[in-house]
């Protein structure tokens, strides 16, 4: 940030992805065209609890693509999505998904995926020069995994140490359209629960969503939809199973004006009492619709 800073003086700008959301009115200096916003959630979660904290990453995914409409609001024309690395997730991290350091040698773990110390190399490990890495120090070699396995056992998210997600790392580009003239149609939609009760009874209810539409021109037009339960605090404790019709991607589903579908609703295992299930419109999070309910599980 701080090169950026000297590079183009007071026209940059930086904030938090969680600030520039939460603001009701985008404030941003007309002197400012590059705005970088940074998002450190995915990384510092996973690291510390990745038992928890999976859904974070379709959170912050979420997140970005209300960041990119609101982006448009402000005036800006680029959006360029970036990343410092990418990370591998095991969902099935077993026992024997470990690497074990080199026998010959003297090591240390500087990161779940890298060793420096003196030795050589052998079936599981490589090894090579620490200067022809890059890194300055008191230490002769520098050694990883030839394995996508870290050092440590039971890890279900890890980076670090020469991998694809290291190596590759994707750059998304998006030119923002004027959109004036071409705003979504205004949508009625239609969210009931069990023709009108009030308690779930299971962690995965069924709710019916409908959607009508008063304008006439706009009979052939899709209407994008987000589900989420969320508690009085505004925490989300539940969300549209993915599959058949909810996309796995976004975890959203399309209808058209008049089309009706039946939702599953994945309750959080450890959430009780009662909620709001909202259908929002995923790039402005505007609630088209919502009831209100109370978990009533059987002990």
């Amino acid at each position: 940030m701080k090169v950026f800073e000297q590079i183009y003086g007071d026209r940059f700008a930086q904030m938090t992805l969680s600030e520039f959301n939460s603001r009701k009115k985008i404030k941003i200096s007309d002197a400012v065209n590059l705005l970088v916003i940074r998002s450190t959630e995915i990384d510092s979660h996973l690291e510390s609890n990745p038992e928890t904290t999976l859904g974070l990453v379709h959170q912050t995914l979420k997140g970005i693509r209300v960041a990119i409409h609101r982006l448009r609001q402000a005036g800006f024309t680029d959006v360029v999505i970036a990343t410092d690395h990418g990370f591998f997730l095991n969902g099935h991290a077993d026992a024997g998904d470990i690497c074990v350091k080199p026998e010959v040698g003297d090591w240390i773990n500087v990161h779940d995926r890298a060793l420096l110390g003196t030795g050589s190399g052998d079936s599981q490990n490589f090894v090579m020069p620490a200067e022809k890495v890059g890194i300055r120090g008191d230490f002769q070699h520098f050694g990883a995994p030839r394995s996508l396995a870290p050092y440590r056992r039971g890890l279900r998210f890890f980076h670090g140490g020469p991998s694809l997600q290291e190596a590759i790392v994707p750059a998304i580009t998006v030119a923002l359209q004027d959109q004036a003239g071409h705003e979504p149609t205004p949508a009625n939609v239609l969210l009931t629960y069990k023709n009108g009760a009030k308690r779930v009874t299971t962690r995965l209810p069924v709710v019916d969503l409908t959607v009508e539409n008063t304008e006439l021109f706009s009979q052939g037009a899709d209407f994008e939809i987000l589900l989420e339960a969320q508690d009085s605090k505004g925490n989300v404790v539940g969300e549209a199973r993915k599959g058949d019709p909810v996309d796995p991607a976004t975890g959203t589903l399309t209808l058209k004006p008049g089309q009706h579908r039946q939702v599953t609703i994945r309750m959080d295992a450890e959430f009780e009492g009662k909620f709001t299930l909202k259908a929002f419109n995923p790039i402005t999070m505007t609630a088209y619709a919502s009831i209100t309910l109370e978990t009533d599980y059987a002990v």
